[in-house]
């Protein structure tokens, strides 16, 4: 029988307190290396995150002749002459989505063949939209199925010009245009096919980086960009703690009716998924809907949250999870049904929590599937907070974007035991 590793956690009977440790946003990151590896001269992340999505960006832009080495425990040195070279082999980036996106729109940059390739999850994920956008620009770029692995013919330059992309699965297909557009030949202008994107705040993440690095860009309006060709310059960036990581434990003190402290103030963080503090502080009488659609990632948080809700939610905007590192939707509703039968049900792409809060307190022997998505583990985490017998399959994925979150679980006083057992779901 196959083997697999387990976390039980033992739900906390008194309120969490203590402090814990945010890593740096996964999101801005990425962004921030890839920018700084297309400008000319040394750049310096402070602040960084390092986590498998952002290792793997790490060594994808070494073997593109970029020198991007680590200086401190959360510090990075970029160092490059503002191009990239062909890779000698294909860049292997795991479930890494940012990297993956972006780096096949960088990828024209290259002066030859690059090939772009990820881990069972990640040749699952949809990058079409991204593909036909370069090859209406004249760029050979090949996708066979739709998802990973790609291939790009490298330009050795980003022709720019008028673009058209359709941001509908994802908003990163449309950062990943933007990023290489300072460097293109003229001046570029993305429209949004279909109008307006629901996932904004991500695209605003992008800007800022962009224009930290000195990128000139302006919204024509909501779904058009205009982005000169004016060079990026090298620069001292930081990147602030990853906001979706600080929603565990806003609903873990929540949860509790402890005092955890984080160390960030939600109103001034530029994530979006900030905006999921004000939701979190409503508990347990939390909207009666909630539109997830700038709030994507903390989504899982909120579902579990809603399990112990006094009365049923209603998530709505979500059907992006469906293309996520697994499919969202449906991990969040079976892993619910797990710990309660009938807790939440789907229609179509909206997810309806019953609400519980009788379940606190209860012993519910339970085995959740993580499906080796890092946001189903650890938000799972949460519902052993309050019944016991729960279990969680696959933990280490959380190094995906949060590698100490065991650990910070723990310096509150959580207790987690991990095992290896035969599959039984």
């Amino acid at each position: 029988m196959p083997q697999h590793s387990i976390a039980t956690i033992t739900s906390a009977n008194k309120p969490l307190h203590g402090n814990i440790t945010l890593p740096g946003s996964k999101s801005i990151t990425n962004r921030a290396l890839l920018i700084a590896a297309l400008a000319n001269g040394k750049s310096t992340l402070s602040g960084a995150l390092f986590s498998d999505d952002t290792i793997y960006m790490i060594k994808a832009l070494n073997e593109l002749g970029v020198t991007v080495r680590q200086t401190g425990q959360t510090d990075i040195e970029v160092i490059s002459q503002g191009k990239l070279c062909a890779p000698s082999r294909h860049l292997m980036l795991g479930n890494a989505g940012t990297a993956m996106r972006f780096l096949t729109a960088a990828a024209v940059l290259a002066n030859g063949r690059v090939t772009l390739d990820g881990d069972i999850h990640m040749r699952k994920r949809p990058i079409t939209p991204l593909i036909a956008a370069l090859n209406a620009l004249g760029i050979t770029a090949l996708s066979e199925t739709g998802c990973p692995p790609c291939i790009v013919e490298g330009l050795g330059a980003f022709p720019g010009g008028d673009i058209d992309v359709n941001g509908t699965l994802s908003s990163q297909y449309i950062s990943a245009l933007m990023i290489v557009a300072p460097i293109a030949l003229k001046t570029t202008t993305i429209k949004i096919a279909g109008g307006d994107i629901g996932a904004r705040g991500y695209l605003d993440i992008t800007c800022s980086v962009m224009e930290a690095f000195g990128a000139s860009l302006q919204w024509q309006d909501r779904s058009c960009i205009k982005i000169a060709n004016k060079a990026y310059n090298a620069c001292d960036f930081h990147i602030e703690p990853d906001a979706s990581s600080a929603t565990y434990f806003w609903a873990a003190e929540t949860l509790s009716q402890g005092r955890i402290g984080t160390g960030v103030f939600p109103p001034a963080m530029s994530q979006p998924d900030a905006a999921a503090y004000a939701i979190i502080q409503k508990f347990p009488n939390m909207p009666a809907e909630i539109d997830g659609a700038q709030i994507q990632d903390a989504i899982p948080t909120l579902a579990v949250l809603a399990a112990f809700n006094r009365s049923p939610v209603r998530f709505t905007g979500i059907s992006n999870l469906r293309v996520k590192e697994c499919d969202r939707i449906h991990a969040l509703n079976e892993g619910l049904n797990r710990i309660q039968p009938r807790l939440s049900f789907t229609v179509g792409d909206i997810l309806h929590v019953q609400g519980s809060p009788g379940l606190s307190g209860q012993t519910r022997p339970c085995q959740i599937d993580s499906f080796a998505d890092h946001r189903i583990a650890m938000s799972f985490a949460l519902a052993g907070l309050k019944v016991d017998g729960l279990q969680i399959l696959n933990p280490e994925c959380v190094a995906k974007t949060f590698p100490e979150y065991w650990g910070e679980l723990a310096k509150l006083g959580v207790r987690i035991d991990f095992s290896t057992a035969e599959d039984s779901i």
